[in-house]
């Protein structure tokens, strides 16, 4: 008796020149007028300018942070003192622990100081001042730590003298560094600064403190927030008393 197999399969359809044909037919594919196959997943079309460049759906502002509002020149800046003391480093300043926060600086601003004071991050309120001593800013020249100090929200750095690069630094990142003579400043002293006459008003105790003016071209920079925001808005450096170059 020959053995029958109850799963017989489906006859296969073919075509009039006898080639089989495919119960799976693929869908017929889309073609542009020249010929060229369609996708059916096509992609949004690329926004240009009017150069014809592309232009990115993630635009970047061009403002760096704490460039609105009134220029550093225009109104006093008032805060508390939180003083710390001689040879602060950057590395007191942004903890190399944290190095991998590098490409996050919100995150890393919130240990700013913090191997120097741990409660200060935490503690300080938009606008207070750090008051150091002499050679504030010290050691490695990683621009990340002025600039987490004013991602902090901190007013100003006053100090009785700075590393020369974070000086430089910090006045690129648009956050003011004052040199003066910081020793007649008690803790959490209620401070106010006037950049356009060059003081440091302590209200606390009446006194007056005169800082080393700063250039024009760094006010200037500061003014409008930072180089970047600085070179975007000139087109390049804006000197004092002549064009922009």
């Amino acid at each position: 008796m020959d053995h029958v197999n109850s799963h017989r399969r489906r006859p296969v359809e073919r075509s009039a020149e006898g080639s089989p044909l495919s119960s799976h037919r693929r869908r017929p594919v889309e073609r542009s007028a020249a010929g060229s196959p369609l996708s059916s997943h096509r992609r949004p079309p690329v926004e240009r300018s009017a150069e014809g460049s592309p232009l990115s759906s993630h635009r970047e502002s061009s403002a760096e942070p704490g460039s609105q509002g009134a220029a550093p020149r225009d109104r006093p800046l008032r805060g508390q003192a939180w003083l710390f003391g001689d040879d602060i480093s950057t590395d007191h300043i942004a903890p190399g622990r944290l190095f991998h926060l590098r490409t996050d600086l919100p995150e890393l601003a919130k240990h700013v100081l913090e191997d120097a004071r741990p409660e200060f991050a935490a503690g300080m309120r938009p606008g207070d001042f750090v008051v150091g001593g002499r050679n504030f800013g010290l050691g490695s020249s990683r621009e990340h730590a002025p600039r987490i100090i004013k991602l902090a929200g901190a007013g100003a750095v006053l100090a009785q003298s700075f590393a020369r690069i974070f000086f430089r630094n910090a006045i690129n990142v648009g956050l003011p560094v004052l040199q003066c003579d910081t020793s007649g400043i008690g803790e959490q002293d209620e401070l106010e600064v006037d950049l356009g006459a060059g003081e440091v008003r302590d209200l606390t105790t009446g006194a007056v403190i005169p800082f080393v003016p700063l250039p024009e071209v760094m006010v200037t920079i500061l003014d409008d927030g930072g180089l970047v925001a600085h070179v975007r808005k000139h087109g390049g450096f804006a000197l004092p008393g002549g064009a922009d170059t």
